[in-house]
Protein backbone atom coordinates (compact mmCIF):
# COMPACT_ATOMS: atom_id res chain seq x y z
CA UNK A 1 0.00 0.00 0.00
CA UNK A 2 1.64 3.91 -0.69
CA UNK A 3 2.33 5.74 2.18
CA UNK A 4 0.24 8.61 0.96
CA UNK A 5 -2.70 6.73 0.83
CA UNK A 6 -2.29 4.30 4.05
CA UNK A 7 -2.14 7.85 6.21
CA UNK A 8 -5.36 8.82 5.61
CA UNK A 9 -6.80 5.41 7.39
CA UNK A 10 -4.89 4.37 9.49
CA UNK A 11 -5.55 1.42 12.60
CA UNK A 12 -5.29 2.61 16.46
CA UNK A 13 -2.53 0.55 16.69
CA UNK A 14 -0.67 2.34 13.86
CA UNK A 15 -1.46 5.50 15.21
CA UNK A 16 -0.46 4.66 18.75
CA UNK A 17 2.97 3.39 17.44
CA UNK A 18 3.88 6.35 15.26
CA UNK A 19 2.88 8.88 18.33
CA UNK A 20 5.57 6.85 20.22
CA UNK A 21 8.11 6.72 18.05
CA UNK A 22 7.80 10.45 17.61
CA UNK A 23 8.25 10.97 21.22
CA UNK A 24 10.87 8.91 21.49
CA UNK A 25 12.56 10.67 18.63
CA UNK A 26 13.51 13.84 19.82
CA UNK A 27 15.26 16.19 16.64
CA UNK A 28 14.83 13.02 14.41
CA UNK A 29 17.39 10.44 16.31
CA UNK A 30 16.46 6.85 15.94
CA UNK A 31 14.59 5.28 18.19
CA UNK A 32 15.48 1.64 19.25
CA UNK A 33 13.01 -1.91 19.45
CA UNK A 34 13.48 -1.93 22.84
CA UNK A 35 11.96 1.67 23.74
CA UNK A 36 9.15 1.27 21.55
CA UNK A 37 8.20 -1.69 23.73
CA UNK A 38 8.65 0.06 26.79
CA UNK A 39 6.98 2.94 26.10
CA UNK A 40 3.97 0.62 24.76
CA UNK A 41 4.39 -1.88 26.87
CA UNK A 42 4.30 -4.83 24.65
CA UNK A 43 7.11 -7.24 24.12
CA UNK A 44 9.82 -6.95 21.65
CA UNK A 45 8.38 -9.25 18.82
CA UNK A 46 5.26 -7.49 18.46
CA UNK A 47 6.86 -4.41 18.15
CA UNK A 48 9.39 -5.85 15.64
CA UNK A 49 6.42 -7.07 13.71
CA UNK A 50 4.91 -3.78 13.94
CA UNK A 51 7.86 -2.20 13.04
CA UNK A 52 8.39 -4.08 9.57
CA UNK A 53 4.92 -3.23 8.39
CA UNK A 54 4.73 0.52 9.21
CA UNK A 55 8.81 0.31 7.23
CA UNK A 56 6.31 -1.66 3.97
CA UNK A 57 3.84 1.38 4.38
CA UNK A 58 6.30 3.81 4.48
CA UNK A 59 5.96 5.71 7.43
CA UNK A 60 9.04 3.91 8.89
CA UNK A 61 12.91 3.82 7.62
CA UNK A 62 15.09 1.41 9.56
CA UNK A 63 18.92 2.88 10.72
CA UNK A 64 20.97 -0.26 10.82
CA UNK A 65 22.29 -0.77 14.32
CA UNK A 66 20.36 2.27 15.51
CA UNK A 67 16.51 1.77 15.48
CA UNK A 68 14.03 3.50 13.45
CA UNK A 69 12.94 6.47 12.72
CA UNK A 70 10.24 8.11 10.99
CA UNK A 71 9.45 9.15 6.91
CA UNK A 72 7.93 12.30 5.60
CA UNK A 73 4.90 10.36 5.63
CA UNK A 74 5.14 8.78 8.78
CA UNK A 75 6.11 12.26 10.81
CA UNK A 76 2.86 14.28 9.19
CA UNK A 77 0.56 11.05 10.87
CA UNK A 78 2.37 11.38 14.07
CA UNK A 79 2.22 15.18 14.17
CA UNK A 80 -1.75 14.69 13.27
CA UNK A 81 -2.24 12.45 16.55
CA UNK A 82 -0.14 14.61 18.55
CA UNK A 83 -2.67 17.70 17.68
CA UNK A 84 -5.76 15.59 18.43
CA UNK A 85 -4.23 14.69 21.52
CA UNK A 86 -3.25 17.61 23.08
CA UNK A 87 -6.07 19.93 21.79
CA UNK A 88 -8.27 17.27 23.49
CA UNK A 89 -6.02 17.50 26.90
CA UNK A 90 -6.75 21.46 26.53
CA UNK A 91 -10.35 21.14 25.71
CA UNK A 92 -10.71 19.10 28.68
CA UNK A 93 -9.42 21.58 31.14
CA UNK A 94 -10.59 24.28 29.62
CA UNK A 95 -14.04 23.59 28.98
CA UNK A 96 -15.05 20.54 31.38
CA UNK A 97 -12.88 21.46 33.96
CA UNK A 98 -10.73 18.32 33.96
CA UNK A 99 -7.71 18.35 36.17
CA UNK A 100 -4.25 18.45 34.15
CA UNK A 101 -3.51 14.88 36.16
CA UNK A 102 -6.69 13.27 34.65
CA UNK A 103 -6.63 14.51 31.01
CA UNK A 104 -3.46 12.41 29.41
CA UNK A 105 -5.66 9.21 29.57
CA UNK A 106 -9.29 10.70 28.22
CA UNK A 107 -7.18 12.38 25.24
CA UNK A 108 -6.01 8.55 24.65
CA UNK A 109 -9.38 7.04 24.68
CA UNK A 110 -10.93 10.30 22.39
CA UNK A 111 -8.17 10.79 19.83
CA UNK A 112 -9.08 8.13 17.61
CA UNK A 113 -12.55 8.56 17.62
CA UNK A 114 -12.93 12.26 16.98
CA UNK A 115 -13.03 13.16 13.44
CA UNK A 116 -10.84 16.02 11.51
CA UNK A 117 -13.39 18.71 11.39
CA UNK A 118 -14.90 18.22 14.85
CA UNK A 119 -10.53 18.52 15.95
CA UNK A 120 -10.44 22.29 14.05
CA UNK A 121 -13.84 23.43 15.45
CA UNK A 122 -12.28 22.59 18.66
CA UNK A 123 -9.09 24.28 17.84
CA UNK A 124 -10.99 27.55 16.53
CA UNK A 125 -13.41 27.11 19.90
CA UNK A 126 -10.12 27.16 21.96
CA UNK A 127 -8.85 30.17 20.36
CA UNK A 128 -5.99 28.33 18.96
CA UNK A 129 -3.72 27.27 21.52
CA UNK A 130 0.17 27.14 21.40
CA UNK A 131 0.71 24.73 23.61
CA UNK A 132 -1.46 21.67 26.07
CA UNK A 133 -1.86 21.92 29.72
CA UNK A 134 1.64 20.60 30.16
CA UNK A 135 3.38 23.30 28.20
CA UNK A 136 3.41 20.51 24.98
CA UNK A 137 3.61 22.72 21.85
CA UNK A 138 0.69 21.82 19.61
CA UNK A 139 1.48 21.15 16.31
CA UNK A 140 -0.58 23.22 13.37
CA UNK A 141 -2.54 22.25 11.38
CA UNK A 142 -0.30 21.66 8.35
CA UNK A 143 1.78 19.39 10.44
CA UNK A 144 4.68 21.90 11.24
CA UNK A 145 5.36 22.61 15.25
CA UNK A 146 7.15 24.81 17.14
CA UNK A 147 9.69 22.49 19.37
CA UNK A 148 10.86 25.71 22.40
CA UNK A 149 14.40 25.11 23.43
CA UNK A 150 13.88 23.81 27.22
CA UNK A 151 16.48 22.85 29.85
CA UNK A 152 15.90 20.27 32.72
CA UNK A 153 15.39 21.88 36.23
CA UNK A 154 18.37 19.22 36.80
CA UNK A 155 20.92 20.88 34.43
CA UNK A 156 20.66 24.09 35.62
CA UNK A 157 23.04 26.07 38.00
CA UNK A 158 22.30 27.62 41.25
CA UNK A 159 21.57 31.53 41.05
CA UNK A 160 19.83 30.60 37.60
CA UNK A 161 15.98 32.36 37.67
CA UNK A 162 13.93 30.94 34.97
CA UNK A 163 10.24 30.07 33.88
CA UNK A 164 9.13 26.49 33.85
CA UNK A 165 7.63 26.05 29.80
CA UNK A 166 6.76 21.84 30.32
CA UNK A 167 6.56 19.37 32.58
CA UNK A 168 7.53 16.05 30.75
CA UNK A 169 5.25 13.72 33.06
CA UNK A 170 1.93 11.88 32.65
CA UNK A 171 1.93 9.84 35.96
CA UNK A 172 -1.28 11.75 37.67
CA UNK A 173 0.32 11.06 41.32
CA UNK A 174 3.23 13.15 40.10
CA UNK A 175 1.21 15.72 38.56
CA UNK A 176 -0.71 16.67 40.86
CA UNK A 177 2.68 16.71 43.57
CA UNK A 178 4.39 19.57 41.21
CA UNK A 179 1.26 20.93 41.45
CA UNK A 180 0.81 20.92 45.27
CA UNK A 181 4.65 22.84 44.92
CA UNK A 182 3.87 25.29 42.17
CA UNK A 183 5.50 23.65 39.70
CA UNK A 184 3.65 24.83 36.82
CA UNK A 185 4.43 25.52 33.22
CA UNK A 186 4.63 29.80 33.61
CA UNK A 187 6.06 29.36 37.06
CA UNK A 188 9.20 31.30 37.62
CA UNK A 189 11.76 29.57 39.96
CA UNK A 190 15.14 29.77 41.41
CA UNK A 191 17.96 27.34 41.95
CA UNK A 192 18.92 27.60 45.33
CA UNK A 193 21.06 24.62 45.63
CA UNK A 194 22.02 21.92 43.82
CA UNK A 195 24.06 18.26 45.47
CA UNK A 196 26.73 16.96 43.57
CA UNK A 197 26.41 13.60 42.11
CA UNK A 198 22.85 13.43 41.14
CA UNK A 199 21.85 14.76 44.67
CA UNK A 200 18.37 17.10 45.06
CA UNK A 201 17.96 20.19 43.77
CA UNK A 202 16.77 22.91 45.82
CA UNK A 203 14.59 25.57 44.30
CA UNK A 204 12.53 28.94 45.28
CA UNK A 205 9.03 28.38 43.62
CA UNK A 206 6.12 31.21 44.80
CA UNK A 207 7.85 32.30 47.93
CA UNK A 208 8.83 28.96 48.98
CA UNK A 209 11.71 26.80 49.10
CA UNK A 210 11.18 23.05 47.99
CA UNK A 211 13.61 20.01 47.60
CA UNK A 212 13.33 17.76 44.23
CA UNK A 213 14.56 14.50 43.68
CA UNK A 214 17.10 14.16 40.21
CA UNK A 215 14.17 12.31 38.48
CA UNK A 216 11.43 15.05 39.43
CA UNK A 217 13.99 17.57 38.90
CA UNK A 218 14.72 16.09 35.28
CA UNK A 219 10.75 16.51 33.86
CA UNK A 220 10.65 20.10 34.76
CA UNK A 221 11.97 21.50 31.79
CA UNK A 222 12.83 25.44 31.70
CA UNK A 223 13.59 28.15 29.42
CA UNK A 224 16.68 28.17 28.37
CA UNK A 225 16.91 31.24 28.34
CA UNK A 226 16.25 32.25 31.64
CA UNK A 227 14.26 35.32 32.65
CA UNK A 228 15.69 38.78 32.92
Amino acid sequence: MHATTATESLTRSVEDYLKAIYRLSPEGRPASTSDIAHLLELSAPSVSGMVKRLSELGLLEHIPYKGVQLTDSGRRAALRMVRRHRLIEVYLVQFLGYPWDAVHVEAERLEHAVSDTLVERMAAALGHPAVDPHGDPIPEADGSIREPACTPLSELDVGDTVEILRVDEREPERLRYLASLGLIPGAVVRVEDRQPFGGPVTVEAAGARQVLGQELAHVVLCGAEGVR
